[in-house]
């Protein structure tokens, strides 16, 4: 049994608009396959397929306002109301009194205590490292919760050997952050290779921040790229993906992207998607961005 968590930064379940909603404008044939040929929008939030289940999921987390990363992925990756704790929704890091619960309490912590195998497969330039050493707090929940667990962030060294994955798929920008070695890939083999990586893996996760910077821009063009970006890792990461014995998850922490005609984030609620063993068990268990973390370590 291996868990492989995708998790999408500002993707909401929209309106039935092309105009406003850009997953209604892209090609995303994956997506659609998976989830039989159908695609969410609010009068149609609950899809299941032969191939996945996907369920609508409350961001607002009963707290006034409109969600945030920081309080969001807090919620998301440890199983606690950030957005409650601190009394508001916060972002794009999280604030610094949440910290002890995401030291404590995040997933890869969590796997690592039951004696699991745990990859945070996004990779990062050198200069993101020299970011970190100078002593900044402003890092978002993931690579937060790595620093503080002992997980170690993959460099350009594993992203070279095909053991990490760039966060635009491609790595076409890796030049331009000072590592001119690492050649371009297909956003199809950088699918190849996350599923190479979990295999090797109890708990695998993979963030995609670009569908929330494209949902603040409120480009369409740059919307469906960054979904059609996605979908192409997707299929190829589906391409190898063993079922019988694998659970990909495919969640977000708030909306943006789904509804171009505001800048900010939304209050709609965000898709999860569930395909793979125990997927139906997994969906059961989750309202709320809370019950993500206890679901998933429920199955093991």
């Amino acid at each position: 049994m291996r868990v492989i968590l995708l998790f999408l930064d500002g993707v909401g379940i929209g309106r039935r608009d092309p105009h406003t909603n850009p997953f209604l404008a892209a090609n995303i044939p994956a997506l659609k396959g998976l989830l039989g040929d159908s695609l969410p929008f609010l009068s149609n939030r609950r899809i299941h397929s032969s191939e996945a289940i996907l369920v609508p999921v409350n961001a607002t987390l009963g707290v006034p306002g409109l969600p945030q990363s920081g309080t969001g992925q807090t919620a998301i990756f440890t199983g606690v109301n950030g957005a409650k704790v601190f009394g508001r929704h916060f972002g794009p890091h999280p604030p610094t009194v949440l910290r002890p619960i995401i030291e404590s309490k995040n997933i890869f912590r969590q796997f690592k205590n039951r004696g699991k195998a745990v990859c945070f497969a996004n990779a990062f330039p050198q200069r993101f490292f020299d970011y970190t050493s100078s002593g900044t707090r402003r890092l978002t929940v993931t690579t937060l919760a790595c620093m503080l667990t002992g997980v170690p962030l993959l460099t350009a060294k594993e992203l070279g050997r095909n053991e990490g994955i760039s966060a635009d798929f491609t790595r076409t920008k890796w030049p331009e952050l000072g590592h001119p070695e690492i050649q371009p890939v297909t956003s199809e083999e950088a699918g190849h290779h996350l599923w190479h990586i979990a295999e090797n893996h109890d708990f695998t996760l993979f963030e995609y921040w670009l569908t929330d910077h494209a949902g603040h821009g409120q480009k369409m063009k740059s919307a469906t790229d960054a979904l059609e970006n996605f979908d192409q890792f997707l299929a190829g990461f589906l391409e190898k993906f063993q079922a019988r014995d694998s659970l990909v998850i495919i969640v977000s922490d708030h909306g943006n992207l789904e509804d171009l005609s505001v800048k900010t984030h939304t209050r709609n609620p965000v898709p999860c998607i569930a395909a793979g063993q125990h997927a139906h068990e997994f969906v059961s268990l989750v309202r709320n961005l809370t019950h993500i973390t206890p679901a998933i370590l429920k199955l093991f």
